[in-house]
């Protein structure tokens, strides 16, 4: 079984011409969310990036996030959209191709110098990632690696990120939009 089988493929959505990748079915998939998980925990164990705390993207890159902070022995910092966090933050507005969108960490989340491992499901445009260390950097915090399940590769976004000198590594990529 590979992690891309698992991932369901909706024609025409959010709008016709997108081909959206549904790990939903993935993550019910008690082999295969142990397979993500166990594949993640595997590469920051023997690979040797390091890091000191991870930080998970709302909503899916919580779900990924939370397991790998128990496997790795790491704390977990979300970031939420706009509105969402009781405590001070920090905010960060980004372009969506149809509008704006908003971020926001809480202002004490990150040490300062601090190693960060952001997650989230799926890497497309690289849009929501990059407000994402944005973040982490206002905070003094540095971005050892950035870690995907899904890659969209003909969407531009990894090239986007390592072109900005980040880390990236996915689980498994799908052609096309």
């Amino acid at each position: 079984m590979s992690i891309k089988s698992k991932i369901r493929t909706i024609p025409d959505h959010p709008k016709k011409g997108i081909m959206f990748r549904d790990i939903t079915t993935l993550i019910k998939d008690p082999v295969g969310f142990r397979l993500v998980i166990d594949s993640f925990t595997q590469r920051y164990i023997e690979d040797g990036v390091k890091f000191d705390i991870i930080v998970g993207i709302e909503a899916r890159g919580f779900i990924i996030g939370g397991a790998l902070s128990y496997t790795l022995g790491k704390g977990f910092v979300p970031i939420r959209k706009i509105g969402k966090l009781p405590a001070e933050v920090e905010r960060h507005e980004y372009e969506l191709e149809y509008g704006t969108d908003t971020v926001e960490i809480h202002k004490d989340a990150i040490a300062k110098g601090a190693r960060v491992l952001l997650v989230d499901d799926l890497l497309a445009t690289g849009g929501t990632a990059l407000a994402a260390a944005a973040l982490i950097e206002k905070l003094g915090g540095k971005v050892a690696e950035m870690a995907f399940i899904v890659d969209l590769p003909d969407v531009g976004g990894h090239k986007k990120l390592t072109d900005k000198g980040y880390s990236v590594h996915c689980l498994t990529e799908f052609e096309g939009d």
